[in-house]
């Protein structure tokens, strides 16, 4: 099974990395560009056919390891 996983800075969570990309973009001319927040993509393979067993497993994963919950929220998406 395949689970894609999400990481963003919560949205009351300065993001400076975000502000630097946001200001390199309007130097290079894209001043069309707002706000930019900058994130994590994962893929991951899971060796099971069992959703619930899945979803439980990667919600461990992600509040364990992949996401800093104080200052991040995830979400993960099941495909197989």
């Amino acid at each position: 099974m395949k689970a894609t996983v999400y990481v963003t800075i919560k949205q009351n969570v300065l993001d400076p990395q975000g502000s630097a990309v946001q200001g390199a973009l309007h130097s290079m001319g894209f001043d069309e560009v707002g706000k930019v927040r900058i994130g994590k993509y994962l893929e991951l393979e899971l060796d099971t056919n069992d959703r619930a067993e899945a979803e439980s497993r990667l919600k461990a994963m992600c509040e364990k390891l992949l996401a800093n919950t104080v200052v991040e929220d995830y979400r993960f998406e099941l495909e197989g």
